[in-house]
Parts: C-alpha cells; sequence; structure tokens
C-alpha cells in the first residue's frame, strides 16, 4: 500500500477559445485520469485531480478533491499550486500545445474562403514540474505518438526531468482517445522498458500504480 502519500493527476483536454462559441480541443475523455484516481484511492493515498471539460459527472467526490478547468493557462495555474505538495504527481492531461493569440469578443462570421488564426504556444506544465521537482518526488508524464515512439518517450524523460513515462501509440488499436482501453509501454528513468497487453484502462490504471509502487519501494 502507498499509505497516506500524496498524489497530483491530470486528467481530459483543455479547449482553447476562438471566440465566444468556439474553441481548440482534442478527444480526450479523461477515463484513464478517472481511473488512476480511483486505484490511488484504493491505495488508501489523499488525491486531487485537475480535470479538463469531459462528459463525465464529477460534480461531487467526497473521497478526493476535483478541481474543474477549461484552458491550459488555467491547468498550469491550478498545478502550480500543488507542485509542491505532491509525493507523485502524474500528468495523463491531453494539454494543448497552443492557443489562439487573440480572443475575439464575439461570434467570428463566416467571410471569405479561408481563415487565418494566428496561434501561440502554451506553457509546458510537464517541463515546468519537472524544473521545481524535488528528489522525493516522483514525476510521471504520459506520451501519445504516431511514429518514433520509444525515442519520443526518452526525449521527453530527459527533457522533462521525470521519473517514468507511459507510452501509448495511436498505431495500436483499442489505444488512445474515445475507447474504454489502452495499451501501454512503460519507459523508466533508466531506459528500462516494459511493455502491457491491451487491456480496460481500469487494469491500466492498476499496472501503472503497480509499476510506480515497485520502483519507490
Amino acid at each position: 500500500m502507498l499509505g497516506k502519500k500524496k498524489i497530483l493527476i491530470t486528467a481530459g483536454p483543455t479547449y482553447e477559445p476562438i471566440d465566444p462559441v468556439r474553441y481548440i480541443g482534442n478527444r480526450s475523455t479523461g477515463k484513464m485520469g478517472l481511473a488512476l484516481t480511483q486505484t490511488f484511492l484504493q491505495e488508501g493515498c489523499e488525491v486531487v485531480l485537475i480535470l479538463g471539460p469531459v462528459s463525465i459527472e464529477t460534480a461531487y467526490h467526497k473521497d478526493f478533491k476535483i478541481v474543474n478547468i477549461e484552458t491550459a493557462a488555467q491547468m498550469f495555474e491550478e498545478c502550480e499550486k500543488y507542485f509542491g505538495w505532491y509525493d507523485i504527481a502524474i500528468f495523463a492531461a491531453a494539454v494543448a500545445d497552443y492557443t489562439p493569440e487573440k480572443i475575439a469578443e464575439k461570434k467570428i462570421k463566416k467571410v471569405g474562403n479561408t481563415l487565418e488564426i494566428t496561434l501561440v504556444k502554451t506553457k509546458d506544465i510537464l517541463f515546468e514540474a519537472g524544473k521545481v521537482k524535488k528528489s522525493n518526488q516522483f514525476l510521471v508524464g504520459f506520451a501519445l505518438e504516431t511514429d518514433d515512439e520509444i525515442v519520443n518517450a526518452k526525449e521527453k524523460i530527459v527533457k522533462k526531468n521525470l521519473d517514468m513515462v507511459v507510452l501509448n501509440s495511436l498505431k495500436d488499436a483499442g489505444a488512445g482517445f474515445k475507447v474504454d482501453t489502452n495499451k501501454i509501454t512503460i519507459l523508466e528513468k533508466n531506459n528500462k522498458l516494459t511493455k502491457f497487453e491491451l487491456k480496460s484502462k481500469e487494469l491500466v490504471a492498476l499496472d501503472i500504480v503497480n509499476h510506480i509502487k515497485k520502483i519507490i519501494s
């Protein structure tokens, strides 16, 4: 058991507004992060879940703290509050890499055949967490890739000062967004690889938590 360790989890997408009715988003459902939350709760941990806009009902949870956000900037702001608080942090959210430079105050009307929107980089939340991570904290990132999966995951560990990366590929049937299953590979900072079969996200969450327990024990 992990006991009373403090766990920070991010999950779901972010919505980056273009105008009052439109946004840039992605297909993340938040199911993986919620499955991880439940698994850590079963271990007796204290959990804070920072959750992007999802359709799953999360209005009231007496067992853990939930912080609802919409944008990447809001997620960074909330994560920053807990950077020094956690023992284990898992950043499973699909945060937008770019956001519109300007948000139109009124709905953009359909004029002409093209529309140009200037995008600017969002704050890299995982990178910022890695910069302030203490030696007694364990930091996990997620990587959803389409090619050069292992190479990209190894670069992510080094660049963002991670202890572990959970890698999944859109090439694998049943993995990724909008499904109830996932197929992962865990990469540790010593370059050790552990591959898992396709499983329900609840069982994947159990594999991830058990792997963390094995590393930190």
